[in-house]
């Protein structure tokens, strides 16, 4: 782990974020780019007579003195390296341009910022960062306070065995010096078969880890439910577990798709207690 990306729009969701990418740094190492993007909505009028280029030209440079300050702050009082970036364009290109120019490891962004109304309405912008990088992404809960990661929960319905997505999560959990839990969720729309069978697969599942991945214990259990999220967060809460691991299996399609058969883990961000670490499949 040597490069953490921490989005911040300067709101205090967006700063419980940048502070989980900050203390993640300093156990995990890592260098952090903190990066934020800004959205110019122009108009050819006010261009053109000069007046919204000039406001946007001063909110530009307020931005870019907030992220100085920030990476001041930090380099100072927590001893992290820090850059920064200013994107004059969307998140998702922002993200999209960083991660094509600098080798990321993990994105840190909070999941409600400044625009929190409108993003429950449209859809989450983490949600949609979920969907559109190749990056493990850190959704960071809004109100959540900094605690070193102990317990870590990979939720899956379907046994995950890809090499590339179980070494990533056994070495943060060994980074962050957590101990490791599996689960596997079946929903009560499955076919009680397909229950059935989850069930009975668990001990194979736990022997296949354990001899891949040597823990002194790794337990896996069984979840089953009427609803995903409320199940999950209940064994979240019951288990203590600091940080929930998913996997984001559904490629981004049409907004029908979207709509209709949202991906599990983009739901769990608008849900989860705890910060969610979702990975591409």
């Amino acid at each position: 782990m040597k490069t953490i990306l921490a989005l911040t729009d300067f709101s205090d969701c967006a700063n419980n974020a940048v502070n989980f990418a900050v203390q993640s740094a300093k156990i995990l190492p890592a260098e952090i780019i903190l990066l934020h993007a800004f959205d110019v909505q122009s108009n050819l009028y006010t261009d053109y007579i000069g007046v919204e280029k000039e406001f946007n030209n001063s909110l530009l440079d307020d931005a870019s003195k907030k992220l100085q300050d920030i990476k001041t702050s930090i380099e100072a009082t927590e001893q992290v390296t820090v850059c920064t970036k200013l994107f004059k364009g969307t998140v998702k290109d922002a993200v999209r341009e960083a991660v094509g120019v600098v080798d990321v490891d993990l994105i840190v962004m909070g999941t409600m910022g400044a625009s929190w109304l409108k993003e429950k309405l449209w859809g989450s912008t983490t949600a949609a960062i979920i969907g559109s990088t190749d990056v493990p992404v850190m959704a960071v809960p809004h109100g959540y306070e900094w605690r070193k990661p102990e317990k870590m929960l990979l939720a899956t319905n379907h046994f995950e065995k890809e090499p590339d997505i179980l070494n990533y999560v056994f070495e943060l959990a060994d980074l962050y010096m957590a101990r490791l839990q599996v689960t596997v969720f079946t929903g009560e729309t499955e076919k009680t078969a397909a229950a059935v069978e989850h069930f009975r697969n668990i001990p194979q599942y736990e022997k296949l880890l354990q001899r891949q991945y040597p823990e002194e214990t790794l337990p896996v259990s069984h979840l089953y439910g009427p609803d995903f999220g409320e199940t999950l967060q209940k064994f979240i809460e019951e288990k203590e577990i600091d940080i929930l691991v998913m996997i984001n299996y559904q490629k981004e399609e049409g907004i029908w798709s979207r709509l209709f058969h949202p991906s599990q883990t983009k739901r769990m961000s608008y849900h989860t207690s705890v910060p969610l670490l979702a990975l591409p499949a």
